[in-house]
């Protein structure tokens, strides 16, 4: 592929089905590199990386189905989207409201619903996901978050210049002691979220779908 930055930054899009087949090492690291050179306060580069592949993965996943079947699991960090006031709430409920029309699944389908929501759990059939944490210090939540944030965006952007997809997934930060004790990850690393990546499936209902973005008017005031 051959991109400029304007065309990688609107190609890019929360991929929900993918093929199964999986990326090569060499595909991986290079956007593990491309990730790494994200900006960090004081680069400090908080970040910590677990990429979980192949039988791993479909361990994960069935570990993770079963918290979920069994009401879920405890939370590094306090954040409930349902809570979300005014336009913000408004911009989630048009999301849903869309997403789920474009894949026919009215709103008193709950089990319809609820099977959609698994399906995060199942890292939406990709080949790979990239679990990012970070270290427990006092203090330094938001700009460690805030950093990440910032490797997240990298690390989505190379995969479409790559000709690949990907999906940043807040939902599997509600499953933090689940996926530390299956993967023996240390319980002083705290889970921001996942990025199941690899080939999109273009023809799933769910890449028909596109999300508009706010006017600048409603996000940015300019002071001259």
């Amino acid at each position: 592929m051959s991109l400029n930055f304007q065309e990688i930054v609107a190609q890019r899009r929360s991929v929900r089905d993918f093929h199964a087949d999986p990326l090569s090492d060499e595909q991986i690291e290079q956007i593990l590199l491309d990730a790494q050179q994200s900006p960090s306060s004081c680069n400090t580069q908080p970040w910590v990386v677990h990429v979980v592949s192949g039988d791993a993965k479909d361990r994960l996943s069935a570990a993770l189905m079963r918290a979920f079947d069994e009401g879920g699991d405890t939370h590094d960090f306090g954040y409930d989207i349902a809570n979300y006031p005014g336009v913000y709430a408004e911009r989630r409920d048009a999301q849903a409201a869309k997403y789920y029309e474009a894949l026919k699944i009215a709103r008193s389908d709950t089990a319809a619903r609820t099977e959609e929501v698994r399906r995060n759990l199942e890292f939406f059939n990709a080949p790979h996901v990239a679990l990012i944490f970070i270290p427990n210090v006092v203090n330094g939540d938001v700009q460690n978050s805030a950093d990440v944030g910032m490797y997240t965006q990298t690390f989505l952007l190379s995969l479409v210049s790559r000709g690949l997809g990907g999906i940043a997934q807040g939902m599997l930060s509600n499953f933090p002691s689940t996926i530390r004790e299956e993967l023996g990850i240390p319980s002083d690393l705290r889970l921001v979220h996942g990025i199941s990546f690899g080939h999109a499936n273009e023809q799933a209902k769910s890449a028909q779908v596109r999300f508009g973005r706010a006017p600048l008017s409603e996000s940015v005031t300019f002071h001259r």
